[in-house]
Order: C-alpha cells, then structure tokens, then sequence
C-alpha cells in the first residue's frame, strides 16, 4: 500500500529499531549485528518495474542473503521513490540456496487507480531489507539495492504506402507515448530518440536504420528507401523514467 504522510514516521520507526540492541553488541555496519549480509537484490527480475494507467502490477522483490548459521527469515521490504513514493511488501518467504545463503522474496501490487500515483515519483527507487539470522545475528540495510519505477511507454507505427514498387518512397509514421499516473491516460512523449528498424521478410532479426526525434505530440515521421518485402517499427529504448517499447512491426508488400 502507498503511504503518503506517515512515510517518515515509519522510516524513523525501522531505523530507531534497527539499532536498538545493547551498545556493546552494536555493530553499526549497515545497521546490522554479527556476519550476515546481504549479497543481492533484484527487482522485477532485471530491476526495472512499470506501471502503466490501468492494470495493477504485482512487483517481485529478491534479496539474498548470507549467514554462517544461514538465514532464518525477513521483515516486509521497504520500497521508497522521488516524491515520497514509498510501499511495503508481504512478509518475505526464504528459499535456502545453501547452508548459509538463501533468498528471501516477497511482492507488492501496484494500483495506478487505487495508489494515487504521481508522475514525479517516476525514477530510481530504493529497496531497504531487514534480515535475520538462525543465530541472533541480522542486518538492517537502507538502499540494500536500487530499481526504475517507471511510466510505461508505448509506440505505434504505421508504414505505406502498401504495397510499393522497388526503389519508390515508404513513409513510416507513429507515436511515442507514455503513462500518465495522474490522468490515468497516455501522453505523447517529446524530444524523445526512437529508433526506425526493419527486419526482411524470413528473417527473425530487426536492424536499425536511423533515429528520428519525437515532436511535441509525441509523433514520429520518416521516409525511407523501398527495397524488399519486410516490417518497419519504431523502438524505444527508454529512459530512467520511462520503459522501454517497441512497436508492433508493419508490413510492406515490396513489388
């Protein structure tokens, strides 16, 4: 769940406990006390996470952890962002990878009709992790590892005329668009970089054949050479903000 105004107090309240053991026993490393330590925290699988107007998005979390005596379990993740975005996870399940190792995985779903999203809140975001210890030992750790939290992207592409003869003008027209969390619709995306690819007929890859810059509507427009039959698309790699997209490859009938 998102939490707005007690994102503070909460925080206060993780860390005010993350150190409350005997001044003798504190170990002030990462907040932690003994050897445990946390070696991995992946987001998502490969640590970007997007969220576009509609539909809710479970987000997976992972920490891995180690332990001499091996791990004995983990609080709720904390997931904070740009504008006070903050979420917490369900309570964590640890899988043992090894006497000493095991990775600890829970998940937070994301509403944008429910979670009153903001389009500020975009970006790098933070994952802080508390995990236990079979022995006594833990570690607390803020910004145990980082992810995107991004504004979901999507681009079109429209190529013609079709069919065309050999050698004759192809335009290929689109739009870049993005997530808006705050009117729950998609907005053309500006000044953004987009890459025109192709790929032949038969063929399974898609080869680049310029760049082309989003106007102010997010609209793209180019022309290009007509050479054989194939599929034209605009791909966008993304930015901190925004995810990645690629648009649906439009065939041409080369004569």
């Amino acid at each position: 769940m998102r939490t707005r105004a007690t994102v503070a107090a909460v925080s206060g309240a993780l860390a005010v406990s993350a150190f409350a053991v005997p001044a003798a026993q504190a170990d002030t490393r990462d907040g932690g006390y003994g050897d445990t330590t946390i070696t991995k925290v992946v987001v998502d699988g490969d640590n970007k996470a997007s969220v576009g107007t509609s539909a809710a998005k479970t987000i997976k979390v992972s920490v891995t952890a180690t332990d001499d005596s091996g791990i004995k379990g983990a609080d709720e993740f904390s997931l904070s962002g740009p504008d006070y975005g903050f979420f917490t996870t369900t309570k964590p399940t640890c899988t043992k990878v090894s006497a000493t190792t095991s990775t600890c995985t829970a998940s937070v779903t994301v509403d944008p009709k429910v979670d009153y999203l903001t389009n500020a809140s975009a970006g790098t975001w933070y994952v802080d992790a508390w995990v236990d210890a079979n022995d006594g030992d833990y570690i607390w750790k803020e910004k145990a590892g980082s992810f995107k939290f991004q504004r979901a992207g999507k681009v079109t592409a429209n190529a013609s005329p079709e069919p065309v003869a050999k050698g004759k003008t192809i335009t290929v027209t689109g739009k870049l668009s993005r997530a808006n969390w705050e009117t729950l619709k998609y907005a053309g995306y500006s000044g953004q970089s987009v890459k025109l690819q192709y790929r032949k007929s038969g063929s399974s890859t898609y080869t680049t054949l310029k760049t082309v810059t989003s106007n102010s509507y997010g609209d793209l427009k180019t022309t290009v050479t007509a050479s054989a039959d194939g599929y034209y698309r605009y791909s966008f790699a993304g930015t901190t903000t925004t995810a990645a997209a690629n648009a649906t490859g439009d065939f041409v009938d080369v004569q």
